[in-house]
């Protein structure tokens, strides 16, 4: 539950889908009425609870996280909002850009760990905007690659709330520039796939046989796994793979291996996660 009912907290310390400031007078007023964000409450009848003036959601990249990889629209976004909901962001220089009175909502989710889910995150989007308080959603990396963001805009949508969506700068894109390398290349990557190692069971990997380049997110837990599918179904062993951990942030870790050893090579690694590994030719391109 949300709307300060919510106590269970994360391993790091954070409540999620709590404010880590005091809330003000709508949001006290709003649970006095009885909502809780949660499946039993439609956008519709969230938004029928007031009869203000409805606020707008940005919904935001932060980038790979230190506050050089901020957008200005997404800086200048952060000193005006009324409420921030945000993410695991790797760094947290963007809440920097804060207003003391800006109410600051943590929502992120990272596998194996109790979290906020994802209908309840919607409904409190739904909640502040409802409140006529401006709402921005900050999302690690660029809210187009695997950050649930068609969830969120088709409540903000159902709900009739104003919402904007503002780009930032992609792990997926970042990553091998920080390792020392291009995605693409004349010769060895003129084409680049993006795929979500999350589950490996639901990817086609025959289908991924003839690609140059593959840039998977969330592939740590299973990249061992990963590296075989891909081998079974034609990849040379000796196919150069990178592991970027941390990407830009000051405890960056990169590995350089290939398929038949990246299992290895990450063997003694306690977590991967967050990472980013880029799989194909154009890592020879490194002199890493």
């Amino acid at each position: 539950m949300l709307g300060g009912q919510m106590l269970a907290q994360q391993s790091c310390g954070k409540c999620f889908g709590l404010s880590t400031r005091t809330a003000p007078p709508a949001f006290r007023s709003a649970r006095s009425r009885g909502f809780i964000a949660g499946a039993s409450n439609t956008s519709a009848s969230v938004v029928a609870l007031y009869s203000a003036k409805l606020g707008k959601c940005w919904l935001v990249g932060a980038g790979p996280g230190p506050a050089d990889y901020l957008t200005m629209k997404a800086v200048r976004l952060l000193q005006t909002a009324d409420v921030v909901v945000y993410d695991d962001l790797g760094s947290q220089d963007a809440l920097g850009f804060l207003s003391p009175a800006t109410e600051l909502v943590y929502v992120g989710k990272r596998g194996g760990r109790e979290s906020i889910t994802q209908p309840q995150i919607n409904e409190l989007l739904v909640a502040r905007c409802a409140e006529g308080r401006n709402v921005v959603r900050l999302k690690g990396g660029c809210p187009s690659v695997f950050s649930r963001l068609a969830s969120e805009v088709a409540a903000l949508r159902a709900a009739g709330i104003p919402y904007e969506l503002v780009p930032g700068v992609s792990s997926a894109l970042a990553a091998p520039l920080f390792a020392g390398f291009p995605l693409t290349h004349v010769t060895l990557s003129p084409s680049f796939t993006v795929l979500s190692g999350h589950d490996p069971d639901s990817i086609d990997w025959g289908a991924l046989a003839r690609l140059p380049t593959l840039v998977l997110l969330m592939a740590g837990r299973g990249l061992g796994e990963i590296a075989t599918r891909l081998q079974d179904t034609g990849w040379p062993t000796d196919t150069p793979v990178v592991v970027i951990r941390a990407a830009g942030l000051s405890q960056q870790q990169v590995w350089y291996s290939r398929l038949d050893r990246v299992k290895t090579d990450t063997a003694n690694v306690e977590s991967l996660s967050p990472c980013v590994v880029v799989i194909g030719r154009v890592a020879e391109f490194t002199d890493g």
